[in-house]
């Protein structure tokens, strides 16, 4: 426990506190010996940084007991039918590979902030494949995880701002339950003026 909390950068009696709450998850017992390992401490940092974030510990603890209280994975990120996104379980060490040397705390707490990240157990769900996916390949082309998290942040305003206008103009003009065999159209209408509006922000080449 003494070696933990040093790690994590808090008092054993923080630990003790946190352990009291549910924040973390009880350690693995051989007889008289407690074990904690990086999960632990992995879930003590995202703590810390979510805190310097302005995280209630009351907030803290009902979003680790949501992530864990056995729910579908969908369901505690709050993804709702209908959906083509899959999420995506992890271990922290598969997680850390995706995104090498940038799965900082406090990229953690962005993260878990948006709600990219949730934590089920010992194990890091991922909302989305397709975000991770295009989130990873960005890193790798020499993007800071950060960078990519602020741009997330960005196009779920976006984002949001176009869902509530393609949904106001379905319930205003489309029959009642046509929404979600529409949903085909609205997305391509956002794909090609995206495209268009790449084309006349991106350089033409020589």
């Amino acid at each position: 426990m003494a070696e933990l909390a040093e790690k994590a950068g808090i008092t054993e009696r923080t630990l003790r506190f946190y352990r009291e709450r549910g924040l973390i998850p009880p350690p693995r017992r051989e007889g008289r010996i407690a074990w904690y390992d990086d999960h632990h401490l992995a879930r003590l940092r995202t703590i810390s940084a979510l805190l310097e974030r302005g995280h209630t510990l009351s907030g803290i603890a009902d979003l680790t007991s949501a992530f864990e209280s056995g729910r579908d994975a969908g369901e505690a990120l709050g993804l709702v039918e209908p959906t083509e996104e899959t999420p995506v379980r992890l271990t922290p060490e598969a997680l850390a590979d995706h995104f090498a040397g940038e799965v900082t705390p406090e990229n953690l707490a962005a993260a878990l902030d948006l709600g990219y990240l949730a934590v089920s157990g010992e194990e890091i769900v991922h909302i989305s494949r397709r975000l991770l996916d295009v989130s990873a390949s960005l890193v790798r082309e020499g993007v800071p995880l950060a960078a990519v998290l602020a741009a997330g942040r960005e196009v779920r305003e976006h984002a949001e701002a176009l869902a509530a206008l393609f949904t106001d103009l379905l319930h205003t003009h489309a029959a009642p339950g046509d929404a979600h065999r529409l949903r085909p159209l609205a997305k391509a209408v956002v794909d090609a003026e995206l495209s268009l509006a790449l084309d006349r922000h991106t350089p033409k080449e020589p």
